[in-house]
């Protein structure tokens, strides 16, 4: 941080005023002008554990029978806009999310965290919310939450504007999905270190810290407006997997043998799918919480699990963790295009065309045999 940094006056955490931090600006907050009351109709399902990809195809259907708006957010969650259904079903939208984690216990043995809201936004945030108080409960109970399994819970926030303010409050930047570690700690630098802050921040502040376009969708996020839609049957443009560990894990070998099993998952779906991937990101979450994502653009587009394995393995080691307690890792591929329009650079190495031919084996084993026919020899279960 320079010498120079801005500090802004900004409300104190109970709602009171703050003494501004050497202040430019005396700031207004609360819930924006013209903000109305609406129906909680959105819910983010996340699915624990993370189900095999045939399992997630079920999972889906179910919350079909709900509604037809249902967006895929592979591996291990979705979207539903429900609002066609209260009144059908006679039931809120909580009361629709409990019928989902029946159904889904029921017929698939799969648990799962709603998040019920009135946009995708904030039922991502309290579905996470959900998942994190949940998690706290079963690490201090009996037996220290060591099950391997989390139990599965529904939050809702309610739609009325004094309701998502209070929600959103105490929220972190981070918090806020969209806002990246950088971007978080840029606005805790200025002191607009939770939502409410940036809330009460004018527009044209965000401005000057962040950009023109950032600043207007943290404002609005701050303020729990999200204009996107739920949209059904959107392609997939990127794919993602994580795996938790039991308890924080400190052994860089676990970490790579984690990495492995994810970059193994994310090139058979790939492949499965017909698609390569452009580039790769790695996210770690520490045992603070706080996290660290590092992408890589891939030397061309691929699937080959080799290729995403090694991708993964050098982001991991640029880190540089040392003692670091890890909760969780996570892969992502990005830039997914039709495997048919991606160019492969030719090679004369016999080791790659080899490789290649025991991966199209292994593949054909897995068609018909199940998806855990053949893992990598340093595959590790999932927490």
């Amino acid at each position: 941080m320079t010498s120079g940094r801005h500090s802004l006056a900004l409300p104190g955490a109970e709602g009171k005023p703050a003494a501004p931090l050497t202040g430019v600006v005396q700031l207004g907050g609360g819930v924006p002008l013209g903000a109305r009351a609406e129906t909680p109709h959105v819910l983010y399902v996340r699915f624990h554990p993370v189900p095999p990809e045939d399992v997630y195809q079920g999972l889906l259907t179910l919350l079909g029978e709900l509604t037809p708006v249902v967006e895929a957010l592979p591996p291990d969650a979705a979207l539903a806009d429900v609002r066609g259904a209260l009144r059908y079903f006679g039931r809120d939208a909580a009361g629709l999310a409990e019928i989902v984690r029946v159904r889904a216990l029921a017929r698939y043995g799969v648990d799962c965290t709603v998040g019920v809201a009135a946009n995708p936004l904030l039922a991502r945030m309290a579905a996470h919310e959900a998942q994190e108080s949940q998690g706290a409960q079963e690490s201090g109970g009996p037996g220290g939450g060591r099950s391997g399994r989390a139990a599965g819970a529904v939050r809702t926030v309610p739609g009325d504007p004094d309701a998502v303010a209070e929600f959103l409050a105490r929220k972190p930047p981070i918090a806020l999905p969209g806002v990246g570690p950088a971007t978080a700690r840029t606005l805790s630098a200025y002191g607009l270190d939770s939502a409410a802050r940036i809330a009460a921040a004018p527009l044209s502040t965000l401005q000057r810290i962040l950009g023109v376009a950032t600043a207007r969708r943290v404002h609005a996020w701050a303020h729990g407006i999200d204009p996107a839609p739920v949209t059904p049957n959107a392609p997939a443009r990127a794919m993602g997997a994580e795996h938790r560990f039991r308890r924080d894990e400190l052994d860089p070998v676990r970490r790579r043998r984690a990495l492995l099993t994810l970059a193994d998952g994310l090139g058979v779906r790939l492949r499965t799918s017909g698609q390569v991937a452009a580039a790769i990101s790695v996210t770690v979450r520490y045992a603070d919480r706080s996290t660290t994502t590092r992408t890589r653009t891939l030397t061309e587009p691929t699937a080959h699990t080799p290729a995403l394995t090694a991708a993964a393995y050098a982001l991991h080691d640029a880190l540089g963790l040392q003692r670091a307690r890890v909760r969780s890792v996570a892969l992502r591929v990005e830039g997914l295009m039709d495997a048919g329009l991606a160019a492969h650079q030719l090679t004369f190495d016999p080791a790659d065309e080899k490789s290649r031919r025991l991966e199209a084996a292994a593949d054909r084993a897995r068609a018909r045999f199940g998806i855990s026919a053949v893992r990598p020899a340093g595959f590790l279960d999932v927490a």
